[in-house]
């Protein structure tokens, strides 16, 4: 049995420790917020935060998160709260949606480490690939979000989705259960 922490709640996998991480989070906690999108690990839709760093979940199995903190986009900001939540849906910086999870994963642990981070920092730190070519507001909105988590500016609220987290696999047929 694998132990260790997603979305500050212990967990214990009953899976093969070889399973990837992703699989864990989507098939068995139903967090599906993280993408599958390659498997190899280039795009970066799997993305989430393990002891404060961004790691493509795809690449890494159960047994090496033993004992670790792994927080997704779920347990970013269950209200959507996160400034970087807040200034991708007031910049309308998404398109098709699938890749932002893991985009904002990534840009939350580039801005724990600095939060006024410059062009070359953000596109060390998010190498996501994104199909519709967010990228020419992606930086503008990363370095927005570090500004509204310095105090220097204020995003208008977006509403929150009025669904809780837990409540959201009732919300779909195939996830209710019998």
């Amino acid at each position: 049995m694998t132990k260790f922490t997603v979305n500050d709640r212990p967990v214990q996998y009953r899976m093969d420790p070889a399973t990837p991480l992703l699989w864990a989070l989507r098939d068995a906690s139903n967090l599906t917020g993280t993408k599958y999108g390659c498997g190899t690990g280039d795009c970066g839709a799997c993305t989430v935060d393990i002891d404060g760093e961004a790691v493509r979940s795809c690449q890494v199995t159960i047994a090496a998160a033993e004992g670790k903190f792994v927080t997704t986009i779920e347990g970013l900001s269950p209200d959507r709260g996160h400034p970087l939540q807040q200034v991708f849906a007031a910049d309308n910086v998404s398109q098709c949606g699938y890749c932002i999870p893991g985009v904002i994963m990534a840009a939350s642990a580039l801005l724990r480490r600095t939060s006024d981070p410059s062009d070359e920092e953000i596109d060390a730190a998010i190498t996501n690939i994104c199909r519709c070519g967010i990228y020419p507001r992606l930086r503008g909105a990363i370095q927005r979000a570090g500004r509204v988590m310095r105090g220097e500016e204020v995003v208008d609220a977006v509403p929150p989705s009025g669904i809780a987290p837990e409540e959201a696999a009732k919300a779909v047929p195939a996830l209710r259960r019998p």
